[in-house]
């Protein structure tokens, strides 16, 4: 009897033991993102794929991607999935990795036009009295390489720095003919008044400049050293699961930016017709790959020497530090550990 009793008291003392390694090989850390189309990351919220893989995140929502800016550089956020205000971030210097392309937004980054205003295609731009895009995003790169398509300049617009919330209000009132929102608004924009006329693939460079990607400050890594693996576990669940269900994804886009069903469909159609994954992301030839001098390098060079072209940025990020600032390691170990 006191040898039963024994050897349940060492279960007990194991399982606690267990439960307790368990409790402490849970990562804590602060994850930062702007209001916009994150599809991988709300369906890995609602599914409580993060706690499934280790993780507790603490999530920020930011209106812009200033504050969040500030988050990185403070060392309040550890992790963030944001467009372009990763340009931004390298050029402010703050120490950060690009560990996954989460989403390819120019897929749904088109130009919207008031009907009746003779705009038919980005080759009509120049017909637009006024054109609403916002400075410092994704927006204002994809007007500057539409109003080259239309075989005029960028400086000869007459722009209006709004964001694609505000258009419907300013389609209304007659301030703007033109403008390039992104989704959901370039979807939701569309009725009796309003016509989409073509997305960002149609006349920017490469394809489209509007990379959204999930970042880990260099801080967190050394702190964390395993957190960026499983980050790219945590996406890798999301990405089957809305391949078994997009409504999944529907559901929580719908949810977290409060549009209809439909809209939020819509969106998911065009984020997942060719969507990046994981393979695609150390496929030198992909338009995703976080390797070789296309796919996100490319993009962010893009983005960056057209910001210089803009005036808002002054000199264009260094080659090297882009390069640098990328690194593919997880993904590959990820996609290789896959494969056996």
């Amino acid at each position: 009897m006191r040898v039963v009793k024994w050897i349940a008291a060492i279960m007990i003392v194991a399982a606690t033991s267990g439960q307790r390694a368990a409790a402490q090989d849970v990562i804590s850390f602060n994850y930062g993102m702007p209001t916009a189309s994150y599809i991988p990351v709300y369906v890995a919220q609602d599914l409580g794929l993060f706690e499934k893989h280790g993780l507790k995140p603490t999530f920020f929502s930011f209106q812009s991607g200033a504050p969040l800016l500030a988050g990185l550089k403070s060392g309040s956020l550890d992790v963030v999935t944001t467009g372009l205000a990763s340009v931004f971030a390298l050029g402010q210097n703050i120490p950060v990795k690009f560990l996954i392309y989460t989403g390819d937004a120019a897929q749904s980054e088109g130009l919207v036009v008031r009907r009746g205003s003779g705009i038919e295609s980005v080759k009509d731009l120049a017909k637009a009295k006024h054109v609403a895009s916002a400075v410092g995003t994704c927006a204002q790169i994809s007007l500057y390489w539409a109003a080259k398509a239309a075989g005029s300049d960028y400086s000869k617009l007459s722009t209006v720095n709004i964001a694609p919330p505000l258009y419907r209000n300013a389609f209304m009132s007659g301030s703007i003919d033109a403008g390039i929102a992104w989704a959901p608004y370039s979807l939701q924009l569309v009725d009796s008044n309003v016509a989409l006329v073509g997305y960002d693939p149609e006349w920017v460079p490469g394809g489209g400049s509007c990379p959204e990607t999930t970042l880990i400050s260099e801080a967190a890594l050394k702190a964390h050293p395993k957190l960026a693996e499983r980050l790219v576990r945590v996406h890798a669940a999301a990405l089957e699961a809305i391949r078994k269900d997009p409504e999944v994804a529907v559901s929580a886009l719908a949810k977290r930016l409060s549009v209809s069903p439909e809209i939020a469909r819509q969106v998911v159609n065009l984020y997942f017709k060719n969507p990046p994954t994981l393979e695609s992301q150390i496929d030198p030839k992909s338009r995703y790959a976080l390797v070789g001098d296309g796919g996100l390098f490319g993009q962010l060079k893009l983005a960056s020497e057209t910001y210089v072209a803009l005036g808002v940025l002054k000199e264009p990020i260094p080659e090297k530090q882009l390069r640098d600032a990328i690194d593919p390691q997880y993904i590959k170990a990820y996609v290789e550990k896959e494969k056996k």
